[in-house]
């Protein structure tokens, strides 16, 4: 749904400037079918791992620059109407994230006690976990991100206001201890147990459980409040993906980038799962954030993304006059191939991860 939300920014603005569309496809070839309504083929392809439009002239060729049909031609349109279709599937993501975000604020939306806009109140306030460290005591024990802590004992101590500092100091004071952890996970509401010992792990002086915790309530905001939030948290993620995107990339040209933090198709499928598992809400703030980096990224200035052909349109433009179709074509074949070779690595490695 998100390809489809920005290939319909391309295809909506191209048919606006009346510039001929020939396919709006879901999936890469091989094509399993498609159906042609006026000048347009919409297909279903075997490969759903994106999508496409594929417009008249974005790819100069002869027949699209000096054919019958050249003025319906992307590549013959004003450079402002070319720069605009290309942006428009980035607009449409970050469309899509705004409205995902307010419809969230608007249903009751996960937030952080200290974080909460200021008409809101929060309710159905936890100590909810935010994430679990691999390979320690809480994660052996099976605890994972969005459960939320309702009991904590050892033996006949226990405490009674629970936040993270109770938490933290329960831990300390009983590090030679076995702690009973009771927690509710899901939208179910079911309630679970563990009971963990604390470790000492190398270089660290303190005890610990291997969580990251913090108090999430729910805030419910009126209509108007709900999109007013919704932009703002909009803006906060996007700026977070751009922060996070320079990283992975400047660590990758350093050669200290690891693959652990990408995420391909087949990881994908596991984490909508578990956003399901905690609420609706939560998974369609999962979509939103998805869906701002499809944005981030198509900007990115690379062959065969959007930012690319705007860099390529930008040089055109100063220059005064078109790059050649030949280098412009090739270009974008090379990063596209580059970009499917990504893809397959990235998938392997989703793939190695679940055995």
């Amino acid at each position: 749904m998100l390809v489809l939300v920005h290939e319909f920014g391309h295809f909506f603005t191209a048919k606006k400037f009346g510039i001929r569309v020939d396919e709006f496809g879901f999936g890469f070839p091989p094509k399993l079918f498609g159906i042609k309504k006026g000048e347009t083929e919409y297909s279903i392809n075997a490969l759903p791992f994106g999508g496409f439009v594929k417009i008249f002239g974005e790819n100069p060729d002869d027949e699209n620059t000096n054919g019958p049909d050249r003025e319906r031609s992307f590549v013959h349109k004003a450079k402002w109407k070319q720069a605009i279709v290309l942006v428009a599937g980035v607009c449409a993501n970050f469309l899509l994230a705004w409205l995902l975000f307010s419809i969230g604020f608007m249903s009751g939306f996960p937030t952080s006690v200290g974080s909460e806009p200021m008409s809101s109140k929060l309710t159905d306030v936890n100590l909810t976990v935010v994430s679990v460290m691999v390979e320690s005591p809480a994660y052996i024990a099976g605890l994972k991100s969005g459960d939320k802590i309702v009991t904590l004992s050892s033996g006949a101590d226990y405490v009674v206001d629970l936040n993270p500092d109770t938490l933290k100091s329960f831990v300390l004071s009983h590090s030679d201890k076995k702690i009973n952890l009771g927690y509710i996970r899901g939208k179910d509401k079911v309630f679970h147990s563990a009971v963990i010992t604390p470790v000492v792990p190398k270089g660290n002086a303190e005890p610990m459980v291997g969580i990251s915790m913090d108090m999430i309530g729910i805030a419910k905001l009126p209509v108007f409040s709900a999109f007013k939030e919704g932009m703002s948290l909009t803006i906060s993620v996007a700026k977070g993906t751009v922060v996070g995107l320079y990283t992975l990339i400047s660590e990758g040209l350093q050669g200290k980038g690891s693959l652990a933090s990408i995420t391909g198709p087949v990881g994908m499928v596991s984490i909508v799962g578990d956003a399901y598992q905690f609420g609706f809400v939560y998974l369609l703030s999962f979509a939103a954030l998805i869906s701002v980096n499809l944005a981030i990224i198509n900007l990115l200035p690379f062959p065969a993304l959007d930012g690319g052909r705007l860099f390529f349109l930008l040089i055109e433009k100063i220059k005064g006059s078109r790059i050649n179709p030949k280098f412009t074509n090739t270009a974008n074949m090379i990063g596209f191939s580059i970009l499917i070779l990504l893809m397959v690595v990235v998938t392997f490695h989703d793939v190695i991860k679940l055995f």
